[in-house]
């Protein structure tokens, strides 16, 4: 803390100490010229550090604003000095005024707080800063809108790929794994694969109500041969397709384990054309 009766140059206008704040961005740059400017204009103590404006914790700027009082004044060689942009320029002269002191530039004479203008000029730097602030959030806001309309996703990278939630259904389906054996083997908790499993299903019903689908849980004739082979039905539960070569009351949908079992279902073979071939073989079948 500073001594009250520390001998020192006064600001004619205020009263106070003169305070000088010398800044180099690094070890090879040297502080001297700075020095003796500010010494120059009666600085009785001078904060010079080597670190770059871009740091917040600058600890000899932090001793100069713990050090101020009211009256005295912050005085640099120049405003990059002391801050290397407007938001932190505004952020040091915030605190600056809200101890009583004043901030003088001697390389640009129109920021000095002791003054009425220099007062106003930087209220009118703070309106523009905030003007730039509102800009980039609208920018942002407007930016966020776009991506999302064209399917962006925002938020942490999901756990589980789709890949790996389509092998954590096949494991459960066709292989008769459990949801907790499934999940260690994809290395997750059980937790995080049922709400994977969850969002997967919800997702596939919405694409199918987009796609027309008129019944739930319907299957048409090529979402019967895309469905896994281990789908599988209650025993004794009739089966048939969704098209127009259908039986006239077709249950609900087909499954192609089924369609294999009751048709013979052959490679590149459609299930009307097994159906068709099944018929055939069983009229041509010798009557009792």
């Amino acid at each position: 803390m500073r001594d009250r009766s520390a001998p020192g140059t006064l600001d004619l206008a205020t009263g106070g100490l003169l305070l000088g704040y010398a800044r180099v961005s690094t070890d090879a740059q040297d502080l001297t010229n700075q020095r003796e400017q500010l010494a120059a204009v009666g600085c009785s103590r001078i904060f010079a550090e080597k670190v770059t404006g871009t740091r917040r914790d600058r600890p000899e700027l932090a001793r100069l604003l713990d050090h101020l009082r009211p009256g005295d004044v912050v005085t640099v060689t120049r405003l990059d000095r002391l801050a290397r942009s407007t938001r932190d320029l505004l952020d040091i002269a915030e605190r600056i005024q809200a101890a009583g002191a004043g901030l003088r530039s001697l390389a640009e004479p129109w920021a000095d707080t002791t003054s009425p203008a220099g007062r106003m000029v930087l209220t009118v730097f703070a309106g523009i800063a905030e003007f730039e602030r509102e800009l980039i959030r609208e920018r942002t806001k407007h930016g966020r809108e776009a991506a999302k309309a064209r399917g962006v996703k925002f938020g942490p990278r999901p756990t589980l790929t789709p890949a790996q939630i389509e092998h954590a259904r096949e494991l459960i389906d066709r292989d008769g794994r459990t949801v907790k054996e499934a999940a260690v083997l994809l290395g997750v908790h059980r937790s995080t694969l049922y709400r994977a499993l969850e969002r997967s299903e919800e997702v596939s019903r919405a694409e199918a109500r987009r796609r027309g689908a008129f019944i739930e849980d319907a299957l048409t004739e090529a979402d019967a041969l895309a469905a896994g082979p281990d789908e599988r039905q209650e025993e004794g539960q009739q089966v048939a397709f969704l098209d127009d070569e259908g039986p006239a009351d077709p249950p609900p949908f087909i499954t192609t384990t089924n369609a294999r079992k009751l048709y013979d279902l052959r490679p590149s073979e459609t299930v009307a054309d097994a159906a068709a071939r099944k018929a055939r073989e069983n009229e041509s079948l010798p009557t009792k």
